[in-house]
């Protein structure tokens, strides 16, 4: 297993479209066992491929208390999502230390592929609802701060650009 850079907004990648995986294989097993293990060191819930540049329909999540309770969904395929709706801060791996509100369905049915290619259909409710639709946006080229008003995103962005260039010229001080 390795840990994998994720990418961070505003990174253009972030908003590429995924393409369904044709076959569940060791490559895709390795794949998600790497973002597991990233996601775990990044202290994240979730984690969708894109934001490891990799453009395919994989995402996985751990929800529960212990962080051990892992769930790869491979081409996950939203089946219903319920008129109730609920609205609460988000944060994301791809857009570190950010966290602002979002409205998402309270519950979802959702159909996906595990890890062994087996199919499985998951009905959630609460985080693991809000989580999954948050990972299915990634995959989609979508980023959490797209649902905030262009202003609040226009100062989020120039937060990251200078942060990553602040970080840019500590590694060249470093290397001096």
């Amino acid at each position: 297993m390795a840990l994998l850079p994720i990418l961070r907004y505003p990174d253009p990648r972030l908003h590429k479209v995924a393409q369904p995986v044709r076959v569940v294989d060791e490559r895709i097993r390795a794949l998600a066992a790497d973002m597991l293990q990233t996601m775990r060191q990044a202290e994240g819930i979730g984690l969708a491929a894109t934001q490891v540049d990799v453009h395919e329909r994989v995402i996985v999540i751990d929800v529960s208390e212990k962080r051990d309770a892992p769930m790869v969904l491979v081409n996950p395929e939203l089946l219903w999502t319920s008129d109730e709706r609920v609205k609460g801060d988000e944060g994301c791996l791809s857009v570190p230390g950010i966290y602002d509100g979002v409205e998402r369905a309270a519950q979802v049915r959702v159909r996906a592929l595990d890890e062994h290619g087996q199919a499985r259909e998951i009905a959630a409710d609460g985080l693991l609802a809000v989580c999954i639709q948050h990972e299915m946006d990634h995959l989609m080229g979508k980023v959490f701060v797209e649902y905030l008003s262009p202003l609040k995103r226009g100062r989020i962005k120039t937060k990251l650009l200078k942060a990553e260039r602040q970080d840019v010229q500590e590694r060249e001080r470093e290397r001096a």
